[in-house]
Order: structure tokens, then sequence, then C-alpha cells
């Protein structure tokens, strides 16, 4: 085992998930950190069989059922994705021995179309997990936390001088990048796209133009925390509004970005409005948009969006790693008031605001005001997060929120 590794937060979850299904499903993007996880906690018990090699692949495909013979249960398939025929033999293994868990885990780079063959194969008898790049928590060994509207006892991280936390920002939270503190990230992050773009896209979709599939992902990452407009994108790259909206969903199904909806009571009009996009690394959305230093990121046009990003996908990290769905929404009105974020939770509704500026006003709360007044009796306490470390009150029921605490 690695003397660098760092606790995950979604252990717990793997484990009770393992302790309780006959099959375990692990998902999230490349070099997340899904087979240093299963070798960290299962290393004794699992061997771990990657599907990736193509003599292993060919052999899974050809005879299937000698296959899963050579490796009986417990065991790991890593990269099921490149051998999804496995998955109605596995299902005959698992169902031969229902009651016993913990047979076939089972991990996987692309999240579209091997759902759809999970769904159809193992169906109620597997657990699906997804684990995405670390959370700052993570990266600071605090992996179980609550958040500071769950207790009134919530830990903090440690303070951090803002030009620290920008190179964060820029470097991202892949593993590989944060246990490594001498690799050279651009270095990194160029192969990282390249290799994304030419090994995961060309297997979820058949696109022939990868240049032009590239320049729209620079595009995107540019209105990273903006409300989307697929025609003007479409345009702006010189491809169809279906072809832009086909694009989009690659790029979620293989976790480099997800999806915040706007907010409304009727839950059908949260699916047709205008979702916001954002990426689930900051580092690789600097890295899109051509960011190379801490000042000109910090201080440039996109300062705003990107630290919005980094604490929207925080959030989207933590209730993904508890093994949760996020209930993560946006809010904006007709007359243009809009909140950055609302988490929806079985009690109440919390607003977020999220500002870059460390100097904090009393106005920054008003469309959280705004945002309780229309859903009065359902909006909880409001927050403004900022990268400061003053925690005061900014008028009845909003608080600020040093990003520290979150």
């Amino acid at each position: 085992m690695s003397q660098t590794y760092i606790p995950r937060s979604l252990e717990p979850v793997l484990k009770k998930a393992v302790s309780q299904f006959p099959a375990v499903v692990l998902v999230g993007p490349r070099q997340s950190g899904k087979t240093t996880l299963l070798k960290h906690l299962y290393w004794d018990q699992y061997p771990i069989v990657s599907l990736e090699p193509p003599d292993v692949r060919m052999a899974a495909l050809s005879d299937p059922r000698g296959f899963l013979n050579l490796y009986p249960p417990p065991v790991v398939f890593d990269e099921i994705q490149y051998a999804p025929a496995l998955l109605p033999y596995i299902k005959e293994k698992v169902d031969a021995h229902r009651d016993r868990p913990g047979q076939y885990i089972l991990t996987g780079s692309q999240n579209l179309l091997l759902m759809q063959q999970v769904t159809e194969s193992l169906a109620g008898r597997a657990a699906v997990l997804k684990l995405l790049p670390m959370s700052r928590w993570e990266v600071n060994h605090h992996p179980q936390r609550t958040l500071p509207w769950e207790t009134d006892t919530a830990i903090s991280l440690p303070s951090q001088p803002i030009h620290e936390l920008w190179e964060h920002i820029l470097r991202g939270f892949y593993p590989e990048i944060v246990c490594n503190s001498d690799r050279d990230v651009r270095l990194w992050q160029a192969s990282y796209v390249q290799t994304y773009l030419e090994r995961d896209i060309r297997n979820l979709r058949n696109i022939g133009n990868l240049t032009l599939f590239q320049t729209f992902l620079r595009a995107l990452a540019a209105r990273s925390g903006q409300i989307l407009n697929l025609s003007d994108l479409a345009k702006d790259v010189g491809v169809s509004v279906n072809t832009a909206k086909d694009w989009i969903s690659i790029l979620e199904a293989s976790f480099q970005i997800f999806i915040l909806r706007p907010y409304y009571a009727n839950i059908g009009k949260r699916l047709v409005k205008s979702p916001k996009v954002y990426f689930t690394d900051t580092g690789l959305l600097c890295y899109l948009v051509g960011l190379r230093d801490t000042e000109h990121a910090a201080s440039g046009p996109m300062g705003g969006a990107i630290f919005e990003n980094l604490v929207v996908a925080e959030l989207f990290k933590i209730y993904i790693h508890r093994g949760e769905e996020p209930a993560l929404y946006y809010w904006r009105t007709a007359a243009g008031s809009e909140v950055d974020m609302v988490i929806e939770t079985q009690d109440n509704l919390i607003p977020l605001e999220i500002k870059q500026s460390e100097t904090l006003r009393p106005e920054m709360a008003k469309e959280i005001v705004n945002f309780q007044k229309d859903f009065e009796g359902k909006a909880g306490q409001g927050y403004v997060i900022h990268p400061g470390h003053m925690t005061l009150p900014l008028g009845k029921g909003v608080m600020t929120l040093p990003l520290a605490k979150l």
C-alpha cells in the first residue's frame, strides 16, 4: 500500500455496500482513485483484475463463463466498461448465491453506457457508488465531516492564505496531483485532456473531429457558472444545437462536468429550464481556459466564476462521497433575482451566495433575503460563502461562512 494514500470520504459507504450487496459498482472519472481505494481497503481479500489490456479483454469476451471460473469471487474487475458482455454472466453467478454479499466489485470510468448495462443486468443486485476527485476535506485529512447547517459543532479546516488557496484551485484535486507536489501540473493536465479525448470520448461516441470537440470543451469552460444558452454555445463553436446537447451529455456521463438545475416548487419545471454547468475539477477548468498563474486566475474576469465553481464542486463531491444524490439547485426569477445555490434537505431549503471578495457587506445578503421571502416557511438559514475568515451576521437569517468551514 502506498505511503501517500489519503483516506477518502467514500470508505465507510463502500464498506457498508460491500457488506450488504452481492455486487458493488464503483464509477468515476479516470484517475479519481478508484483502484487505489480498493487496493487500500481490500488488498488482502480481493484480487484486482484489469479488463483494459487487450489480451485480458479478449479472454473475457471470447469465453465469459470460463473467464469468471478462472477468477471466482470475491474479485474486483477493474474497468468493466471494456467487457460489458461479462455483466449477464456475473448476474448468473450472483443469482446462484444471492444471499452472499461482497462477491464482485466492478469499477468503470464511463457512466452513460455502463450504467445502462448495469441496470439491465444487475438491477436489484448491485449498489452503485461514485468516486470523484478529492474534496478539500480529504486533501486536509478530514474525510468524515458534517456541514455547518447540519450541526453546531462542524469543524474548520486550517486557515489558508488566499494565494495558497488559488494554487490549489489551479492544480486541482485529482489524487495524483495532490499526492505528488513536484508533478508538472500543466503537463499532467494536457495529457489528461488528450487521453480523455482519445479514449473515453471515442468509446462513448463516434466523434470524428476531436479538434472541434476540444474547442467546444474550452468554450464550455469559459461559461462555467453561467446559465447555459445552448444556441449561443453551438453557434460560437460552429456545431448544431443537437450536437452541443449530445456533447454535454458525454461530458456529464464521463464525470467531467455536472449540471445545476433551477429550483422550482414544481418539480417538472426544473427539468426543462436552462441549467448551469460546472466542472468537477477546478484544475482542468483553469487549464481549459488558459490560466497558468494564481494572480491572473484570481484577479481576472473569470475569478468569481472559478471560485464559485470551487464551492459548488466541493458541495457536490461531499454529497456524492456520502453515497447520496445531491439535491443542489440555483434560483433565478423573471425579475432577475438570483441565488447561486439552493440545497434541498428533508426539512428546508438552504440558500447560499458565493462571493470571491473577502470584504463582507450587508448587501451581499439581498438575494438570500428575497429567496427567504418567496419561500417563507420553507427557507432556512442562508449563508454567504467567502474565502476570508470572518463569521458574522449580515441580517436576520443570513450569516457569512468562511470557505474553511465548508
